[in-house]
């Protein structure tokens, strides 16, 4: 009887170390989020999730911080269409003469051009969500997370006329070290957020009072916010959080200025 000796070929060992590599780097995905502090007190993030600010990556000001006079906040809206609530937004924010952060999908700038470019006219800064709200951490390569990016910019290069500002939100806030070393090669500061609530199921809205109170009793100094546009308890209640946040002295600031 004649035996054969099974020997794995070079692309089997390659095969598997990719599989290993892939398998490994998935296990390293975070989901960003900030334990809220008492007594309006700035958050901090998890000392494992620091070195998001070695990549360009960005969830508060530290220089208007629990000691500064100077009070500031941001607001930032994650758009990815629209429902009539995106447009209230915008109309409590145009009242108000106050800016924002819309950080966009494919979609929403396929689908709703006319709302993009309102918000470039009103002074908002529009910025990149990726095109298809893809987990950016099952990239498989620089190029291929670098292209979901590009693929957003250009569909809005090709409707405003200009380049989208360099800023980049994760969809669902999922990231690891590998996609924030990709995001700042290309050029990207990645913006996370210091308060956010429960906004974006529209069939489970929060009372437009308790969503209210939620936002003010957790507003920080420096806070970056994070709310959901297509919300129809945001849309309820953006013009009085935006009066209380102005009656308690604060400003807001754009990402020019968080990320200088």
């Amino acid at each position: 009887m004649i035996k054969f000796k099974i020997v794995p070929s070079f692309a089997f060992f390659v095969g598997i170390a990719l599989l290993f590599a892939l398998t490994a780097n998935a296990a390293k995905a975070q989901h960003w989020y900030c334990v809220r502090e008492k007594d309006n007190k700035q958050p901090r993030c998890d000392s494992d999730m620091e070195y998001i600010e070695d990549y360009g990556g960005y969830y508060i000001d530290h220089t208007h911080g629990d000691d500064c006079e100077e009070k500031v906040v941001y607001l930032t809206f994650d758009a990815g269409y629209e429902n009539g609530n995106v447009e209230k937004i915008l109309d409590a924010m145009k009242a108000e003469d106050v800016k924002g952060t819309f950080f966009v999908l494919g979609n929403l700038i396929d689908k709703n051009g006319e709302l993009i470019k309102r918000m470039v006219e009103e002074g908002h800064t529009v910025a990149n969500h990726t095109y298809s709200h893809k987990n950016m951490t099952k990239s498989g390569s620089y190029e291929e997370f670098a292209e979901e990016l590009k693929k957003l910019d250009d569909a809005y290069e090709a409707l405003i006329g200009e380049k989208m500002a360099k800023y980049y939100r994760p969809p669902e806030g999922t990231f690891d070290e590998t996609t924030m070393n990709y995001a700042n090669k290309a050029g990207y500061k990645t913006i996370f957020w210091s308060f956010a609530y429960a906004d974006w199921d529209n069939d489970k809205q929060m009372d437009p009072e308790r969503a209210k109170e939620k936002i003010l009793s957790n507003i920080h100094n420096g806070a970056v916010i994070l709310l959901h546009p297509t919300s129809a308890t945001n849309a309820a209640i953006m013009g009085d959080v935006i009066k209380e946040l102005k009656a308690l002295g604060y400003r807001f600031g754009s990402m020019d200025e968080l990320t200088a």
